[in-house]
């Protein structure tokens, strides 16, 4: 287990700010992130805020069916590999240390900035979390989770001058490979990566 730096819970910009300046982006800087920056997008989508284990995203009946893997390219202080976070704790586990961003961008139909980005965030879902609650009414409630996390890295990026994207478009059945997962599906991935010059300029403009 890899201990992650604690979350700063003071930024420098302010939500409204960060919310003008949420764009989509798929090009980035061949750039390392630093691990501080990787702590901060992975307890934005999930981490820890309360004692009693709510987190950063709501989530029905606080059962919390979302899972986050890094594919880790480029960050400073971290081995190359995937890793799936740790809410409890704020740490990283080791699952394979292989690049898997140029495979992960085949299984995408070959997106580029899946392969380029200095990591990826991939969202899974254990849907019977929720189903044992809720029934059929799950997986209606795991899409609303997943749009709040997504968002909250969509946020946090802007703060830390970085650019990422939600992508759906992929072969499940690949990405389940080469993610080892058993019972997650997985639902989106989040290419994160240093703006470009053009994209720094734009964001202080706004």
């Amino acid at each position: 287990m890899i201990r992650l730096p604690a979350p700063v819970l003071e930024g420098s910009i302010s939500i409204e700010a960060s919310l003008l300046g949420r764009v989509s982006t798929r090009n980035y800087e061949v750039e390392s992130l630093s691990l501080t920056q990787l702590s901060q997008l992975l307890w934005a989508a999930q981490g820890v805020t309360r004692a009693s284990g709510q987190r950063t995203a709501p989530s029905a009946g606080a059962l919390y069916p979302l899972e986050v893997y890094v594919a880790c390219g480029h960050v400073q202080g971290l081995e190359v590999g995937l890793y799936h976070y740790q809410p409890h704790g704020h740490s990283l586990g080791l699952v394979v240390n292989t690049d898997l961003r140029q495979e992960l961008a085949s299984a995408a139909l070959g997106q580029g900035s899946i392969a380029q980005a200095a990591v990826n965030l991939v969202l899974t879902a254990v849907y019977e979390r929720t189903a044992a609650k809720y029934g059929s009414r799950a997986s209606r409630y795991v899409h609303m989770e997943i749009g709040h996390v997504a968002q909250n890295i969509y946020l946090q990026a802007v703060s830390l001058g970085l650019g990422t994207v939600v992508v759906g478009a992929f072969d499940d059945d690949r990405v389940q490979h080469l993610l080892k997962l058993q019972e997650e599906m997985p639902l989106a991935i989040m290419p994160v990566g240093r703006l470009p010059v053009s994209g720094h300029k734009m964001q202080r403009e706004r």
